[in-house]
């Protein structure tokens, strides 16, 4: 579980400033998130073997599956913010602006509240697809759910590899309702799903 949260959380705090410059970037914004979003197309067991090269790590040192799923996260996120704080009101805002509010309180205390919506969907996103990437990190020999699909594969056992399915779904659906719940919780004037 920790491999596959802790780089979403780090991933969340550098697509903040990130997605925030992306967002006032103007005429390079669509260049900006296209780089980030590149990110995302390099494939996960290619950069489970690089990371190492380029860390200085073993290449079973969990840092580089928290690198690597870090970098799939902020590929996900620095759009999705990005997004969020275009989808408050220019109104709000100019109101924002009017009560005295200079550009970091503003961000913090009225964009980024009203973004945690859009946000919240994309950390849903970047929280499951980091569920099911961090069990490809057990080809590379670090130890987590994805060894019950290896193990499975070796044995020629369909036990492990349907029980690895089944954790990694309870894993990423426990996961999501947490995000779900915490975006709640930071929302209260949202209205309530039925």
């Amino acid at each position: 579980m920790g491999l596959s949260v802790l780089p979403v959380l780090i991933g969340l705090l550098l697509a903040l400033p990130l997605g925030w410059i992306a967002q006032r970037s103007g005429l390079f914004r669509s260049t900006f998130l296209g780089a980030a979003g590149l990110l995302y197309t390099i494939p996960s067991l290619a950069l489970f073997v690089l990371l190492p090269l380029v860390l200085g790590t073993k290449i079973l040192d969990p840092i580089n599956v928290v690198a690597a799923l870090t970098l799939y996260a902020l590929a996900l996120l620095v759009r999705t913010v990005s997004d969020g704080l275009d989808s408050v009101s220019p109104d709000v805002l100019q109101a924002a602006s009017a009560m005295g509010y200079r550009a970091l309180p503003r961000f913090l205390f009225v964009e980024l509240p009203l973004a945690v919506p859009v946000i919240a969907a994309g950390l849903r996103v970047a929280v499951v697809s980091n569920v099911s990437i961090v069990s490809v990190a057990a080809l590379v020999g670090t130890p987590q759910l994805g060894l019950l699909f290896t193990q499975g594969l070796q044995l020629r056992f369909l036990t492990p590899i349907v029980a690895g399915i089944v954790l990694c779904v309870v894993l990423a659906a426990c996961l999501d309702g947490l995000v779900l719940f915490v975006a709640r919780r930071l929302t209260p004037w949202q209205p309530k799903a039925r």
